[in-house]
């Protein structure tokens, strides 16, 4: 099967003035194709102005809601973002790719854990998945959430929020923080390392957290979990999900002169030469293939392929864990050929 379907939307609700959720209407036949995780994401696929785009989106339901259901807030100059916010209607069908990503929590009903998570803006899309999920799944598990917005106004599902910590009011506890607000019982400014010494150092001091999940800017996630391991609490217990980077990353090897590529893809293989200093995505698209991929800046895992021959660089990588490098893992947005020669597995993955 295609891993691109055609579905409806079946509602569409306007969180914020700038932000809308998207619910799909999915097929029976295809209902096992699109079951996820909580963290997980969608991308969408379609022309705009005579042009292809992709763009990835979180699912912000529950694995057992029985709904597919995503969140798009509107940015500047952002061409999916503003066509979702004021053009799509209920009615409407979308190419969507079946769920991915590796930002996932996996609920067990007999734990009692605590959970953290620090979100920034539309970053509490997955959250909010992941939130929910725990509190269902778990019943008897914990779960503290610092949240930074602007105002509460433009804070997304601020009312769906305020209700679920009533509903688990032994069980949820919310820290809105407010840049350009002063409220009653929220912090002001922005999720900084003070911010983050407060909730575990102070208010909840006598939390072990289990597993902590980050989701926003980039600068953000790096300060929060450097304060996070600053009081012992793992890298590996520390999960993000970046929307965006700011990191251009680099290459240290000399990308001059040309490489032989063997591409399995669909349960098909080509063969070609391209130039190393080409990302291996980007000449897979010149080949007219049709891998994986959504962001192409290195931030999601559509593209994630299988090195099985030769070797290859990444500009930059903040997905894949060193074993799933050592294991041949690479981004091929970000992956660069350094051999004469490299076998590209998109299908073993």
């Amino acid at each position: 099967m295609d891993a691109f379907q055609f579905l409806r939307i079946k509602d569409i609700i306007r969180e914020t003035p700038q932000a809308v959720s998207l619910v799909f209407e999915v097929p029976s036949v295809l209902k096992d194709n699109y079951k996820f995780k909580a963290g997980q994401y969608l991308t969408f696929k379609m022309m705009l102005n005579g042009e292809e785009i992709r763009r990835s989106y979180s699912l912000c339901s529950t694995p057992k809601s029985g709904e597919l259901k995503v969140t798009v807030k509107e940015v500047e100059d952002g061409t999916f973002s503003t066509y979702a916010n004021n053009k799509l209607k209920v009615g409407d069908s979308l190419e969507v790719h079946t769920p991915e990503g590796k930002f996932i929590y996996e609920p067990n009903n007999t734990s009692q854990h605590n959970y953290a998570a620090f979100a920034a803006g539309s970053g509490i899309t997955p959250i909010l998945s992941i939130l929910k999920t725990a509190l269902e799944e778990e019943p008897t598990s914990k779960f503290v959430l610092v949240y930074g917005n602007r105002t509460p106004q433009e804070t997304i599902f601020y009312k769906e929020l305020l209700e679920l910590q009533a509903n688990y009011a032994s069980r949820l506890f919310i820290e809105f923080v407010y840049s350009q607000s002063q409220e009653d019982a929220s912090h002001f400014g922005r999720i900084e390392k003070s911010t983050v010494n407060f909730i575990v150092k102070n208010r909840y001091k006598d939390y072990t957290f289990k597993d902590v999940f980050l989701c926003g800017p980039e600068k953000m996630i790096e300060n929060v979990t450097d304060v996070l391991k600053e009081n012992n609490i793992s890298e590996e217990n520390i999960h993000f999900e970046l929307f965006t980077s700011n990191t251009e990353g680099s290459i240290e090897a000399d990308l001059e002169g040309n490489t032989e590529v063997v591409v399995m893809l669909d349960d098909e293989e080509t063969t070609f030469t391209m130039k190393k200093s080409e990302s291996i995505l980007d000449a897979v698209l010149n080949q007219d293939l049709d891998p994986p991929y959504s962001c192409q800046g290195g931030i999601c895992s559509s593209c994630i392929a299988r090195l099985t021959e030769g070797k290859a660089e990444m500009r930059k990588n903040q997905i894949l864990t060193d074993d799933e490098v050592a294991e041949g893992l690479i981004l091929t947005c970000q992956a660069h050929p350094t051999t004469p020669k490299v076998v590209v597995d998109f299908d073993e993955v």
